[in-house]
């Protein structure tokens, strides 16, 4: 076969070409060998693995020349795609052509364990490496995933600005910026905006990043993530509910679907994964929850908010996924609705992950009165001035209507079972530096 009709295919296509000989561009993870043998672990960006060299079949120049590559490397390989029941992957490549296109030397991620600052100062190069790999192609089908979902059950989406001249949350841990000698800050979510867009089109979805400026105190806080904020007009609480958690087993089943690979790469049970898809989820009101807790010797009262510790024993109490509802208001967010026979609570909802994943969506149904938002937005003390917009939704025809936001970087966690949040996130190191 000539070098022209030699196809030039990914590693994720090999099952394709069983039988054939291919061109590959690749990099190289790792090698091992005999003297008659070199096992070169490569990579190519849609998959892992193994290309053999065998001394017999190749001249020695090209045998000296795979055993001497360094780790990284990048190259092209040539050879006939088999089957290899042996590897994860399933396939390997017999190599009988090499070319080197990029050398690399002293690279520092070498094939022993590292610790997590040092991987963190190296997270342009970490990305490269089974674990951050997995893990992004997981996020990249949860974003594609979510896409769907809306789009299927009629959402349109809208950009909220990522610079306010508020606190949307009632906050003041937010970044702080000169916005032509005014103050604004990076947005902590676009809920509001998506009110207002739920007033235009009935069922709208936000999808960026949101900035929070309060030190991180434990594995799963950020100071920056990305947020999915969908909101309904003509929706109550229940049917908001049923929403998320179709939603979360959407997602939960498309990576299933689609990330087998890299779920085994991670070590995931994916038949536990597949029980939390069945529904519905628990719904557990909080003075339950906390009545749950202080049987088990928590020692918590009524009116604080769930830690970690309290969070992990509900949903694990319950092996999957369930909803805390009905939160005291004193907690919650001052655009919240209240309770229609209480006044110390708030129709809201935290969706908690088992397994001490916590918290991956936050949602309420929200206030339609005026005249009671305005005198919320007053004792919490922000500025009128800023919220009369927001005010108008409620003069101007307001409706009944949900919202809830889902955690991308809590979500990538618990779907890939991480350990520590911020492996899901690609940051560069000047990112971790200025991480508080």
């Amino acid at each position: 076969m000539s070098e022209t009709t030699i196809p030039t295919i990914q590693i994720v296509d090999a099952p394709k070409y069983v039988g054939q000989t291919v061109k590959i561009g690749a990099w190289l993870r790792q090698k091992r060998g005999s003297g008659k043998m070199a096992f070169l672990q490569l990579r190519d960006g849609t998959a892992f693995f193994q290309g053999v060299v065998a001394k017999a079949d190749v001249s020695e120049e090209l045998f000296n020349l795979a055993k001497d590559l360094k780790q990284e490397t990048s190259l092209y390989v040539t050879g006939e795609i088999h089957a290899d029941d042996r590897s994860s992957f399933g396939y390997e490549i017999s190599i009988t052509g090499l070319e080197v296109i990029g050398e690399s030397h002293d690279y520092p991620i070498t094939p022993k364990e590292h610790g997590t600052e040092f991987l963190f100062d190296e997270r342009h190069l970490y990305l490269r490496h089974i674990k951050p790999f997995a893990t992004l192609k997981i996020r990249n089908t949860l974003i594609a995933a979510t896409y769907e979902f809306f789009n299927q059950e009629g959402f349109i989406k809208l950009d909220a600005p990522l610079l306010t001249g508020s606190a949307p949350e009632g906050t003041t841990d937010l970044f702080e910026t000169d916005y032509f000698g005014q103050p604004a800050y990076l947005s902590q979510t676009g809920q509001l905006y998506a009110e207002a867009g739920a007033m235009a089109f009935s069922k709208v979805f936000t999808f960026g990043p949101a900035f929070r400026a309060e030190k991180s105190k434990t594995r799963r806080h950020l100071t920056e993530f990305w947020m999915i904020e969908p909101e309904m007009a003509f929706m109550h609480q229940e049917e908001s509910l049923e929403l998320q958690e179709r939603y979360v087993a959407f997602l939960i089943e498309k990576v299933l679907e689609r990330n087998d690979q890299e779920l085994d790469l991670l070590n995931r049970d994916k038949d536990l994964l597949r029980s939390y898809t069945q529904l519905p989820f628990p719904r557990v009101s909080y003075d339950d929850a906390i009545k749950l807790l202080q049987e088990n010797d928590f020692d918590v009262e009524w009116g604080v908010d769930f830690g970690s510790p309290e969070e992990t024993f509900l949903a694990n109490h319950f092996h999957k996924p369930v909803f805390i509802v009905n939160f005291p208001k004193a907690i919650k967010a001052f655009y919240m609705k209240r309770h229609p026979d209480r006044d110390d609570v708030v129709i809201s909802a935290d969706l908690l992950a088992p397994e001490g994943y916590g918290e991956i969506i936050g949602g309420s149904e929200r206030d339609t009165d005026y005249d009671y938002l305005k005198a919320q937005i007053e004792k919490e003390g922000l500025d009128m001035d800023e919220y009369g917009w927001y005010l108008d939704l409620r003069k101007y025809g307001s409706v009944p209507h949900s919202g809830f936001g889902l955690g991308l970087e809590r979500m990538v966690t618990f779907v890939t079972g991480e350990e520590h949040i911020r492996e899901a996130i690609p940051f560069p190191r000047m990112t971790h530096r200025l991480r508080p």
